[in-house]
């Protein structure tokens, strides 16, 4: 499991009344991500479309080796 600052954490209800800016400090990288607190649980992490993008290319890239080593 990953680290997170304290800063970085939101309850589901603070996320609803407060979206709009904490998209914003999303989207201009004021913060690389946050998360979204739900019962007392991790439920979900907002990114920027742009970090998004790099984590799915990372993956296609790793998926392709790993196809590649499985034909062995």
């Amino acid at each position: 499991m990953g680290t997170y600052c304290t800063d970085e954490l939101y309850t589901a209800t603070e996320v609803v009344r407060n979206f709009s800016s904490i998209l914003k400090s999303v989207s201009t990288k004021e913060k690389e991500k946050v998360v979204i607190v739900k019962n007392n649980k991790f439920e979900a992490v907002l990114i920027n479309i742009e970090e998004y993008e790099k984590l799915k290319d990372a993956f296609n890239i790793l998926q392709t080796i790993y196809k590649k080593t499985k034909k062995v």
